[in-house]
């Protein structure tokens, strides 16, 4: 893709992210989302976001009868990935919550990973459902400033720890669009349920209707029994 056309998409894609973050100065996280029988599904949202970037999906999941929870105590997700999944791990004890299905939204997806490799020994979590994730970091990093953003780098030491952790791929669904501008490599990971999206954004898939339904798909598939 030419590099114009990539900065055309980066530009139209970039007024999704501005709504959401207009949202999150005034709306609370839903009193009921918690309540329900199906899976339990944590929000992880992606770097410098919140959790109102999940807010559709969340209520998607909810309506369906699926306890919504989200870890305020992320903030903006600013920390490094391995603190990041160790907090989550934490909030997952604490509120004893088990068979978890992760839905999380590009370095949520990091954090989700992380945490099935190497800080969930009790198995809380049951299974990832990724969207627009960068499981092998993406060399739109190199364009940015700063720690937060340079940990995307396919070299940092933390993604390559992350793409050699093959054991839980098979619990991952990633879901992804077309063309990620963000993520010109792309989300595709090897041994996963790999699910494109005809759309282009980063952000805009957030919103999607397929979107939103292939991640309940993902989260209650195996349990209909349960749901």
């Amino acid at each position: 893709m030419r590099r114009r056309e990539h900065a055309v998409h980066l530009l139209r894609d970039y007024p999704n992210a501005l709504r959401v973050r207009a949202r999150s100065t005034h709306s609370r996280i839903p009193a009921d989302w918690t309540s329900g029988q199906g899976r339990v599904v944590v929000l992880l949202p992606g770097v410098y976001e919140t959790w109102h970037f999940l807010e559709a999906i969340g209520d998607a999941l909810h309506d369906r009868g699926h306890p919504v929870h989200v870890i305020s105590s992320l903030g903006f997700n600013r920390a490094p990935i391995p603190a990041s999944a160790a907090l989550v791990a934490r909030e997952l004890a604490a509120r004893d919550l088990r068979d978890v299905a992760i839905v999380a939204h590009s370095k949520g997806g990091l954090i989700g990973k992380q945490l099935m490799a190497s800080e969930d020994p009790e198995g809380r979590v049951d299974r990832l459902i990724a969207v627009a994730t960068p499981f092998a970091g993406s060399a739109m990093a190199r364009l940015t400033v700063g720690r937060t953003l340079r940990a995307f780098l396919p070299g940092n030491p933390v993604i390559r720890a992350l793409v050699a952790a093959v054991q839980g791929n098979a619990r991952v669904t990633s879901i992804y669009p077309r063309f990620d501008p963000n993520i010109p490599e792309g989300s595709r990971l090897e041994g996963a349920e790999n699910i494109e999206i005809p759309v282009v954004g980063h952000f805009r898939i957030l919103v999607e209707p397929q979107t939103i339904a292939a991640v309940i798909a993902a989260v209650e598939r195996e349990v209909a029994g349960q749901v």
